[in-house]
C-alpha cells in the first residue's frame, strides 16, 4: 500500500509544471545574465521625426543596442544593430540633415569574441523589426534560428523583395512566444512601428523583469507622453502596443529599457559587464 502511495505521489510531482523561484533561477534555471552590446551611435539634425509638430531642426545624438542573453548553455541575441561594415568607415555612414548618420565604434563580432562567444554558439536571433539599425548583422549568424513575426517576415522591402535571406532558418511567429518554455524570455508582439514589430520581456534573477522596446518606443519622452512618431506604419496599433507594454510592465513590476535613448543607455553597464 505504501509503495502505491509513493508511486502516486511521484506521478503527481512529475506532472506538476516547474515553477522557478529567484533562487532557482540563480542556480542555473532560466536566464543567467544579459549583456548590453554597443551596436551603433547615431546623430540626427531633426528630432521632429519622433515628435510630430515639435523640435523641428533640433539635433540629437542617439544610440543603438543589442542584447546577448545567456540561458543555461544557450545564447539568445536580441537585435543585431547597424552593419559591422560601418566600423571600417572612419566618418561613419553619412545622412541628410533630417536623417540619421551612423557610426560603429565596435563591431558586433568583436564584442562577441571578447566574451568568448562564436556566431555558431548563438541558438536564436530575435529581431524586433527589419530596419537596418536592428537587422544589419543577421547574416553573421547563418545557422541561428531567426525568430521574427510572420507579418514582418512577409512584409516586402522598398523594391518588393524579401527582407531576409530565404535560406536562413526561421520561425515565423504569430503573436507572443515563450522562447525557452520557462517564462524567462518572452517575445511580445507590439506591432505599429512596422507591421510585425516585437519587443522582448526578460526575467533576470537579481535585476528582475526588463522589457526591451525595440522601436515600439524610441525615447523616454515618447513613452512618457505616449507620442507616436509620424513615420510609423500604423499609428493606432503603435498606441495600442504602448498600452499593452504598460500592462506587461505593471504585471511583472518590470523596468523599461528604451533602445535609442542615449541618456538611459549612458547610465547602463555595457559588455563585458552584465546584468544578472
Amino acid at each position: 500500500m505504501k509503495a502505491l502511495k509513493f508511486a502516486a505521489a511521484a506521478a503527481v510531482i512529475a506532472l506538476t509544471p516547474a515553477v522557478f523561484s529567484p533562487a532557482a533561477l540563480a542556480q542555473g534555471k532560466g536566464v543567467e545574465r544579459m549583456y548590453i552590446l554597443e551596436c551603433g551611435q547615431g546623430h540626427t539634425g531633426d528630432m521632429s521625426r519622433w515628435t510630430p509638430g515639435k523640435n523641428a531642426g533640433v539635433p540629437m545624438d542617439i544610440v543603438d543596442s543589442c542584447y546577448l542573453i545567456k540561458h543555461g548553455q544557450d545564447y539568445f541575441l536580441w537585435d543585431t544593430g547597424i552593419a559591422d561594415a560601418i566600423a571600417a568607415k572612419p566618418e561613419g555612414e553619412p545622412a541628410p540633415p533630417a536623417g540619421i548618420s551612423w557610426k560603429r565604434p565596435k563591431t558586433l563580432a568583436a564584442q562577441l569574441a571578447e566574451l568568448g562567444v562564436k556566431p555558431d554558439d548563438i541558438k536564436y536571433v530575435g529581431i524586433s523589426h527589419t530596419h537596418p539599425d536592428h537587422a544589419g548583422n543577421v547574416e553573421l549568424f547563418p545557422k541561428s534560428m531567426l525568430m521574427v513575426q510572420k507579418a514582418e517576415y512577409e512584409w516586402p522591402d522598398a523594391k518588393g523583395g524579401p527582407r531576409f535571406n530565404p535560406a536562413h532558418p526561421v520561425t515565423k511567429l504569430e503573436g507572443d512566444r515563450d522562447v525557452f518554455g520557462d517564462g524567462s524570455v518572452t517575445i511580445i508582439s507590439t506591432p505599429g512601428h512596422t507591421p510585425g514589430h516585437q519587443s522582448l520581456l526578460v526575467k533576470l534573477p537579481n535585476t528582475g523583469a526588463v522589457l526591451l522596446t525595440g522601436d515600439a518606443v524610441h525615447f523616454k519622452a515618447n513613452w512618457d507622453g505616449k507620442v507616436v512618431p509620424g513615420a510609423n506604419f500604423d499609428k493606432e496599433k503603435t498606441a495600442a502596443s504602448m498600452t499593452r507594454m504598460a500592462d506587461v510592465l505593471a504585471q511583472n513590476k518590470g523596468l523599461i529599457w528604451i533602445n535609442h535613448d542615449k541618456v538611459q543607455r549612458d547610465a547602463q553597464k555595457l559588455s563585458p559587464q552584465f546584468y544578472d
